[in-house]
């Protein structure tokens, strides 16, 4: 073995799922054994049949069971996979952190920055998590952001933990709160919005969600905050999580994200580059939830990055609802 070919693990690994580990897939199983192995070669070792999981082939969906033995083969990586998180970003990750307690991490994450690796982006937030703290030994997304965006977001650092936050999105227990700058000036209260959204893979192999009456059930409330001329400040209440659901739930209202490239105005995108919008204006502002493990009621905010603001204060207020 040369320095071109780094080893992740360096020969079969057959490891016994403890409680700890059990009720998670197979795939975020792997990720974090396998440390800076990208997402597409842990799916690749599946799909070949090269993990087994009590001698056997599984889905990457498949959840880990107590007792379950997993047998991990050996992996290298490629010089150009093996990219780690650089000291600007890994110092950018520390500084967003905003709470911590022994069961729960929370950010304000930093726009720009993927939640986590694969698809062209060597790292994300959990990966530059696990390197600032290699001797952790649960860290887990709870739910995710997309990479423009910036807000709340929550790791786990027990899997009880991330069983009981999971359960509270399955039940819509969790509170979402987001802020969106928006297109046209909002008129009257609350608007709800509970078109059914469909992702559809495009021939450039590009992602994109639609509305479409054969798509999941998908719910988000929507009232403005400020009312600026030609643009409005909007709090949005996600009720379900589903991809892109802001975006595409405001487009459909006709009132378009600011900085969205793909479901945005151009013309209205243009305007707000002129007063220094450099990416989207989508900000998870606040989760409440109940802590899993004290039992009451937790909530917190992420403040609006500098960015953000220095763009309403270049707004007009015609309305303050």
């Amino acid at each position: 073995m040369n320095d071109q070919t780094p080893t992740v693990n360096a020969k079969v690994q057959l490891i016994d799922i403890g409680e700890e580990q059990a009720d998670q897939r197979i795939d975020n199983f792997l990720i974090r054994i396998l440390k800076g192995a990208p997402r597409t070669l842990v799916y690749r070792i599946l799909r070949k049949g090269e993990v087994r999981v009590n001698k056997g082939r599984v889905k990457p969906t498949y959840r880990l069971q107590t007792g379950d033995i997993v047998r991990v083969p050996p992996v290298r990586l490629s010089a150009s996979q093996n990219i780690p998180p650089g000291q600007k970003a890994l110092d950018r990750v520390q500084a967003s952190i905003i709470y911590e307690d022994d069961v729960l991490l929370i950010l304000n994450k930093p726009s720009g920055i993927a939640v986590h690796g694969g698809s062209g982006v060597n790292y994300g937030i959990i990966e530059a998590l696990r390197s600032l703290r290699p001797d952790a030994p649960f860290l887990e997304l709870v739910h995710r952001l997309d990479r423009d965006t910036s807000g709340c977001l929550i790791i786990a650092k027990r899997r009880s933990a991330l069983r009981h936050l999971h359960e509270q999105m399955r039940g819509k227990n969790m509170d979402k709160r987001y802020l969106a700058l928006v297109k046209g000036e909002w008129k009257g209260g609350e608007r709800r919005v509970d078109a059914k959204l469909r992702k559809i893979t495009l021939k450039s192999g590009e992602n994109v969600v639609k509305v479409d009456e054969e798509g999941k059930d998908s719910l988000s409330l929507f009232k403005a905050d400020r009312v600026y001329k030609g643009a409005s400040l909007l709090s949005v209440k996600l009720i379900t999580g589903r991809t892109h659901q802001v975006r595409v739930h405001a487009a459909h209202l006709g009132m378009q994200l600011a900085g969205d490239e793909k479901y945005g105005d151009a013309g209205f995108n243009r305007a707000m580059e002129k007063l220094g919008l450099r990416r989207l204006f989508l900000h998870a502002e606040r989760l409440s939830f109940e802590h899993p493990k004290s039992g009451e009621r937790f909530q917190i905010s992420a403040p609006l990055p500098d960015d953000l603001i220095q763009v309403l204060d270049k707004l007009q207020i015609t309305d303050t609802p």
